[in-house]
């Protein structure tokens, strides 16, 4: 095992996707069962491969001269589902260390066990973030039950990433496959942000149908910040966009949600964005090396 450490030359890259799924491992397993997947396949109409290896991701993105965050979704308890191997995207990522970051993801129903996770994968694979699903989790983020989870993370000195807002993932089948969208109302992650002011929040996606929360919540608390994966831009509400361009300037993330949203089609479709120029490499590098951490 190697842990990872950045070999990212942080000059050269044109920009950092903070959101791109790992969705399968060596074994063959995938982060979501059959229907699931499926389901998630119609939704977004990608109509590219919908679980690329993680040395595919990798030379997707060298190709590109972009850095991508990677993850999966540990949500076992809820779904019934076993993750795809988190260790396993960590390991690739350190093998890959000149374009991808690695971040990882706990079951927040495995109480001590997950904190005890959260350390171990800090400490041996090097992970730089923990990325978390309330509504594929099945959890309210600011249930006091979770905080343990939040001060692991906050002693780590790494950011969280939740997925807020409607998800693709179940939509169009009966019950939504069981999930609860309530679980990613921005609005529980106030109280997160607010009782740990010193971990780094990142709310995934226009949180629709909560953006104007989203964006106070963001532009109220200095450590909660907004990526824009999960939409093409040209969907973005148009106060979002608003706010990108004026107080949040150096709150908004660039991230695609690949592979689920392929990116080139999202960088086409925010060439389209009435975007001030001064203002697009904050969002595409400059905000995401100030959440991750990285002197610059």
């Amino acid at each position: 095992m190697s842990r990872y450490e950045y070999g990212i030359d942080f000059d050269k890259i044109d920009a950092i996707d903070i959101h791109t799924h790992v969705e399968i491992d060596g074994c063959g397993h995938r982060s979501l069962d059959d229907e699931l997947m499926a389901a998630s396949e119609k939704y977004f109409k990608s109509g590219e491969e919908r679980t690329p290896s993680i040395d595919a991701i990798a030379d997707h993105y060298r190709s590109r001269n972009m850095a991508a965050v990677v993850f999966t979704v540990d949500a076992a308890s809820a779904s019934g589902h076993a993750a795809n191997s988190v260790e396993e995207i960590a390991e690739g990522a350190a093998r890959h260390n000149d374009v991808l970051i690695p971040f990882g993801s706990v079951d927040p129903w495995q109480g001590k066990a997950a904190v005890r996770r959260v350390h171990r994968l800090v400490d041996d694979y090097g992970v730089k973030g923990f990325k978390f699903h309330p509504s594929m989790q099945g959890f309210e983020p600011n249930d006091r039950q979770f905080y343990p989870l939040y001060e692991a993370i906050t002693e780590a000195g790494v950011p969280a990433l939740f997925h807020t807002g409607q998800t693709g993932i179940g939509a169009g089948l009966p019950g939504g496959h069981g999930i609860k969208l309530r679980y990613s109302d921005p609005m529980l992650l106030d109280d997160v942000a607010a009782d740990f002011p010193d971990l780094t929040v990142i709310m995934a996606h226009p949180s629709v149908p909560w953006v104007d929360s989203q964006i106070s919540i963001a532009t109220h608390k200095a450590n909660v910040f907004i990526d824009l994966s999960g939409w093409s831009p040209k969907y973005f509400p148009p106060q979002l966009v608003k706010a990108a361009n004026s107080m949040l300037r150096g709150k908004v993330l660039f991230g695609s949600d690949f592979p689920v949203i392929q990116v080139d089609r999202w960088m086409k479709d925010f060439e389209n964005l009435d975007i001030k120029p001064e203002v697009a490499p904050l969002i595409f590098k400059q905000n995401a090396l100030r959440v991750l951490g990285i002197k610059h």
